[in-house]
């Protein structure tokens, strides 16, 4: 499931910034394969990977919300993880400020954003796993890290220069942020309300 969750999510993440940028791609098309060069997006990745490990969960009768309530935690961990990457090639910057670390390779002194970002991921995983230990709901876990994961990206986004404003004084990272913070705390309500928040029904995930 997890190798069906990273081959998908690195795809998706490509395609999404392909999308981002298809201008260019479109005077460059070789360039969209060549992934040395650079260039994912986070929330591109988690769509797919997300779709994708739901195929498999259903294609194995694997209890769904149990089955990402056990991983979630760890994305985040393995976000956390991931920005470091970000941090040490200068991508993911954060705007120029005095108070900010130098950055040879873009020769400006910036918000160090992917650190806080880091930062960030790892306190969620931290939560997350202390919430896993403590009595809840199925799909709760999973619930929780995506309101917690579009909270701080949209509060992420006002300080970093890399992505433009689309509307509104926001990125698209910003908007999708929104939307997807809503419809979690929705579901954390419905699920803490009923205890099934789900979309697909209990007996297509019903393990046997």
């Amino acid at each position: 499931m997890l190798f069906t969750a990273f081959v998908s999510g690195i795809i998706g993440s490509r395609l999404f910034y392909v999308l981002e940028n298809l201008s260019y791609y479109l005077e460059n098309p070789l360039e969209a394969i060549m992934l040395q060069h650079g260039g994912l997006s986070w929330y591109g990745g988690i769509f797919l990977g997300c779709a994708a490990t739901v195929l498999y969960i259903r294609k194995k009768q694997l209890p769904l919300y149990k089955t990402l309530d056990l991983v979630m935690p760890f994305v985040a961990l393995g976000q956390s993880i991931g920005r470091i990457g970000c941090f040490l090639n200068g991508c993911c910057y954060g705007k120029p400020s005095v108070f900010g670390l130098y950055f040879p390779v873009l020769d400006a002194q910036l918000i160090p954003t992917q650190v806080y970002s880091s930062l960030a991921a790892l306190a969620i995983f931290t939560v997350l796993r202390i919430l896993q230990d403590k009595p809840h709901k199925k799909g709760e876990i999973l619930f929780i890290y995506f309101a917690l994961y579009s909270f701080k990206r949209l509060l992420i986004e006002f300080w970093r220069a890399d992505n433009p404003v689309m509307a509104f004084g926001l990125t698209l990272f910003q908007m999708i942020s929104i939307v997807v913070f809503i419809i979690s705390v929705w579901k954390i309500y419905l699920i803490r309300k009923n205890g099934d928040g789900s979309i697909f029904s209990k007996r297509s995930f019903h393990k046997k």
